[in-house]
C-alpha cells in the first residue's frame, strides 16, 4: 500500500452529454485514476454506465479505470468490464454467492481486484481476502447516488481495517467513497484511506476547477 495520495475523480458528477472531454479534462489536471461507478438499478437504485461506454471512453486516457460493480449477480459482468478497459474492478461481497470465485475471476482477466463495503458492512466480509486483493473500497455513503453527505461513522472501521492491514504488512489499498469535501478528506486520510473518490467536490467547487480541487483533496 501506498502512502501517496491518489485521487479518483467520480465521473458520476460529469457532464454526461460530453463524457469524453471530461475524462482528458480529468487527466490533464492531474486526476490519478477515473472512478467509474455502474449501477444495475438492482443492487441499487439507479442505473448508469455499462461496458460499451467504458470501451469509448478507453482510448481517450492512460489513466487507471477504477470500475466500481454495484451489480448483481457480478460474476455474469466481470469479462465484459475486464474487456471494455476497467484497470481495478471492485465489487460488492454481498453482489455473489461466492467471494473467492468472483475474485478469482477478476485475476484470471489480469485485473487488480477490490471489494467494497457499504456504510454498515462490517470488515470481517474481507477480512479473509486480504492477502488475495488489491484494494477495499469504504463506501461512506449509501451506494447509488451521487451527492451525498459523508458519514463520519464509516472512519472507525477505516481506522480498524488500516491496522488489520498494517499489521500483516498486507499490500493492500484503501479506497473511501461518498461525500468527500476539502474538510472531511483530511479526516479520511488520518483513518488509513490513501485513495478518495470525489465527484461533486472536484466538478463544482471553484466554479469547476480541476485541477486546484484535486489539488485541495490531495493536500489537505
Amino acid at each position: 500500500m501506498s502512502n501517496l495520495i491518489k485521487i479518483s475523480p467520480s465521473i458520476l458528477s460529469a457532464d454526461f452529454s460530453k463524457l469524453g472531454s471530461e475524462v482528458v479534462s480529468l487527466e490533464r489536471a492531474g486526476a490519478d485514476y477515473i472512478h467509474i461507478d455502474v449501477m444495475d438499478g438492482h443492487f441499487v437504485p439507479n442505473l448508469t454506465i455499462g461496458p460499451e461506454v467504458i470501451k469509448k471512453l478507453r482510448p481517450l486516457t492512460k489513466k487507471i479505470f477504477d470500475v466500481h460493480l454495484m451489480i448483481s449477480p457480478v460474476d455474469n459482468f466481470v469479462k465484459d468490464f475486464a474487456d471494455a478497459g476497467a484497470d481495478i474492478i471492485t465489487f460488492h461481497p454481498e453482489a455473489t454467492k461466492d467471494t473467492l470465485n468472483t475474485i478469482n475471476l477478476i485475476r484470471n482477466e489480469n485485473k487488480k481486484v477490490g471489494i467494497s463495503l457499504k456504510p454498515k458492512s462490517e470488515i470481517k466480509l474481507v477480512e479473509k481476502y486480504l492477502d488475495k486483493i488489491d484494494l477495499v473500497l469504504i463506501m461512506s455513503v449509501e451506494p447509488g447516488f451521487g451527492g451525498q453527505k459523508f458519514m463520519p461513522e464509516v472512519l472507525d472501521k477505516t481506522k480498524k481495517l488500516k491496522e488489520v492491514i498494517s499489521k500483516n504488512n498486507f499490500n493492500v489499498d484503501i479506497e473511501i467513497d461518498g461525500g468527500i469535501n476539502f474538510e472531511n478528506c483530511t479526516l479520511a486520510k488520518k483513518a488509513g484511506a490513501n485513495i478518495l473518490v470525489s465527484g461533486s467536490t472536484i466538478f463544482k467547487e471553484n466554479k469547476g476547477d480541476l485541477k486546484k480541487n484535486i489539488e485541495i483533496l490531495r493536500k489537505n
